[in-house]
């Protein structure tokens, strides 16, 4: 159970760029943006050491922050901006900004203990959704238009009172993809850390002709937009429906010598059965294979109904991931580019391979095969991109991976020092984990995943167990 808390609002404010700092700005969407419309709000609650009061929070790092978001905004407008949605076959989507367009913030106090939220244990997800900004998710109507009109982004500062801040964000993937959004962050971190000047290499670039549709994919994109809008389906995308009342929240390291204990078992398997390697024996598909069969494990021993529905051997079990593009694609992309350049994987084993003693083996196989397919045509396949994920997603058993170990968080410092904590609380509604750099251990990734308690538990124990028998 969740440790009894309350969180005070203390202000609600808008944040705009300085006036007349950011150009009126239309971005239409390109076909690698389109998808994200499908897709809930993206959210993470950043965990901060602060041991100071929350008078000098409000008085002292409360203006910081502002000023420093401002600024921050000034260079990263759109997400001040709106993701405007025409009627259903009419205009294409497009982020809009005008002078004076704002992000929501809101300050907050919290009398909860610090060291509960920044722990690793299982803990009840809903005690951190008081951390997590409101960001509308359902549209507004344009006055005078039939236009929807959809904010991006929301922050929430909430102080623990001489122990900590949290920083809980909320975003539409559509504006950004991971790399874009942690590009933003950083820079406002080292504004409010240095109160210096962002360098002309890393300022973002607007140009959107970079991005070649090649293969006709924005209009089917549209076509499956359009036909959504015109059923009166929510976009932004659907949520699984999930039980938050009976959930905890977990993290977990897979370190770097538990991967070379996971690869070394997988190579002395395949010799001694004269079996080919997987193709791909990353530190990412180790850990994903490890973790996707242990969560298959858990959910069929201890899942109810879902142990239920995949009793026959040969049912799909999916994983999907997001690929990078920029090595990926075959045109040219600056690392700065503004926008999304990642595309869909989906992985698919049966049960009974996932469940048999070379399931981890298996799992390696076809996550670096998918990863293989995408390094050699980022875009083969892509026509069929949503219609997959609306698969996976329907599915009783499928685990999303959400995140990325290259984008180094831990990194983001505001000036309080690196992070206690990060969470991506956007997992729980998507049954999904979080994959991030580990904090305290180098070239591990730190593990996050929300469960019901007794498939928590039983992963838990698997994780170790499966461990200690890659002997």
């Amino acid at each position: 159970m969740a440790k009894s808390s309350t969180v005070r609002v203390v202000e609600h404010c808008k944040v705009s760029p300085p006036p007349n700092s950011a150009p009126p700005t239309i971005l239409p969407l390109t076909f690698l943006d389109i998808p994200w419309l499908f897709f809930s709000p993206s959210q993470t609650l950043t965990f901060y050491g602060y041991p100071q009061s929350t008078s000098h929070f409000l008085s002292t790092t409360i203006p910081k922050l502002k000023h420093s978001l401002s600024h921050a905004l000034q260079h990263f407008f759109p997400f001040a901006g709106d993701l405007v949605l025409s009627p259903a076959g009419s205009n294409k989507p497009k982020i809009v900004y005008n002078e004076g367009d704002s992000v929501k913030l809101t300050v907050a106090e919290s009398s909860g203990d610090f060291s509960y939220f920044t722990s690793n244990y299982a803990r009840d997800v809903n005690g951190f959704y008081p951390l997590v900004p409101k960001l509308a998710t359902t549209s507004s109507v344009a006055t005078g238009t039939q236009e929807e009109v959809v904010p991006l982004f929301a922050v929430q500062v909430t102080v623990f009172a001489n122990c900590g801040i949290c920083i809980g964000l909320a975003y539409h993937h559509v504006v950004a993809d991971g790399r874009t959004f942690n590009n933003f962050i950083k820079a406002w971190a080292l504004l409010s850390a240095h109160d210096c000047s962002i360098s002309i290499a890393s300022l973002p670039s607007y140009n959107r002709s970079v991005i070649k549709d090649e293969h006709g994919l924005e209009k089917i994109f549209l076509k499956e937009l359009w036909k959504r809008k015109s059923s009166q389906e929510m976009v932004p995308g659907p949520e699984a429906q999930v039980d938050l009342p009976n959930m905890v929240r977990a993290t977990f390291v897979v370190r770097l010598a538990d991967m070379e204990r996971i690869k070394n078992w997988i190579v002395v398997q395949c010799k001694s059965k004269n079996q080919p390697e997987p193709v791909h024996l990353s530190p990412y598909v180790l850990a994903c294979a490890f973790l996707w069969v242990c969560l298959v494990k858990a959910k069929i021993q201890r899942g109810g109904s879902e142990k239920h529905c995949y009793s026959r051997g040969e049912d799909p079990i999916y994983l999907g991931f997001i690929a990078g593009g920029m090595t990926r694609i075959d045109f040219p992309v600056p690392t700065t580019y503004f926008g999304n350049c990642v595309g869909f994987g989906r992985s698919t084993a049966t049960r009974n391979e996932l469940m048999g003693e070379d399931g981890i083996i298996v799992a390696a196989n076809v996550i670096g095969n998918t990863i293989r397919r995408l390094d050699k045509a980022m875009f083969g396949g892509a026509e069929k991109w949503i219609a997959e994920w609306d698969a996976m997603l329907g599915s009783v058993i499928h685990v999303i991976v959400s995140g990325s170990p290259k984008l180094n968080l831990y990194e983001t410092d505001f000036g309080w020092g690196r992070p206690k904590k990060i969470e991506d609380t956007s997992i729980d509604k998507m049954r999904a984990i979080s994959l991030i750099e580990s904090r305290d251990e180098k070239g591990g990734i730190e593990v996050g995943l929300a469960l019901p308690p007794v498939q928590m538990e039983a992963f838990k124990t698997l994780f170790i167990q499966e461990l200690e028998a890659l002997q």
